[in-house]
């Protein structure tokens, strides 16, 4: 495969968006993110920061979507990456860039700590599918499963994720990933995410390499009965596509598994 490939890499199986090639906007090598999730399959985070700058440059992000080969199938490009995408200031210009030169929906899987910033949610709004983490039901759950950087307040993502409900065109998943550590937050999380009223709730749980076990299905079916009414889908229920990566030492780096 080309070796010209150094901040986008898949295309990958994604259980939530099809098709998907990754966009990585912050790091090809240190995992830079607001959170050092107990989960993650990237392991502990290199850079802890909340700090938001232009880390890549969009016209690098350009120069290697327009090396794709022609004939390869994408239902989403999906800003994501080694750490939190909301992170890079440039998250809406290239946002904006994509879309003037490909037809794919744009999606961004962010872990939710900055969207209670307007400049954020400005620049969120212009994808097409955005995905919002919320595991915790309470200060000592965030800490204890997502481990966030001084700063970060479980009720400032909360009331974010209801702003920018209000205002958002596209569409809003809001994903949890449970593992055993807040199990015993799927109540309160279902209260809440009635509240925020995405169009879609996807429970999900580690099954990547990580330092913590994945609940079993049955585990998860349970859990998901605390999201009755709302439109809910969970990892074990999901169809995969066949698709196979550009670059697998790439897309295994900021993934974790294909």
């Amino acid at each position: 495969m080309s070796k010209g490939f150094r901040y986008i890499y898949g295309p990958v199986p994604s259980w939530r968006v099809g098709s998907s090639l990754g966009v990585d906007l912050l790091s090809q090598r240190e995992k830079i993110c607001s959170f050092d999730c107990i989960y993650c399959q990237l392991g502990t985070t290199d850079i802890y920061t909340t700090e938001r700058r232009v880390y890549v440059p969009e016209d690098l992000i350009l120069k290697e979507i327009e090396m794709l080969p022609k004939d390869l199938h994408i239902d989403y490009i999906t800003l994501s990456g080694r750490g939190e995408p909301t992170l890079a200031k440039n998250l809406g210009s290239t946002i904006r860039a994509l879309k003037a030169i490909r037809r794919e929906g744009i999606a961004v899987i962010t872990n939710s700590t900055l969207i209670n910033i307007w400049d954020v949610q400005e620049e969120l709004s212009h994808a097409d599918f955005v995905i919002a983490k919320l595991d915790a039901c309470s200060e000592e759950s965030l800490m204890a499963v997502n481990k966030p950087t001084s700063g970060i307040r479980f009720d400032a993502i909360v009331q974010g994720l209801k702003d920018f409900r209000t205002h958002f065109m596209g569409k809003l998943a809001l994903q949890v990933m449970f593992i055993k550590e807040n199990q015993h937050c799927a109540q309160e999380i279902g209260d809440m995410a009635r509240e925020i009223n995405p169009q879609e709730i996807q429970i999900n749980t580690p099954l990547r390499p990580c330092g913590v076990d994945p609940l079993m299905a049955e585990e998860l079916s349970k859990l998901k009965d605390f999201f009755a009414g709302l439109n809910t889908i969970t990892v074990y229920e999901s169809h995969k596509k066949d698709v196979k990566p550009i670059s697998e030492a790439d897309t295994l780096k900021r993934r974790g598994k294909i």
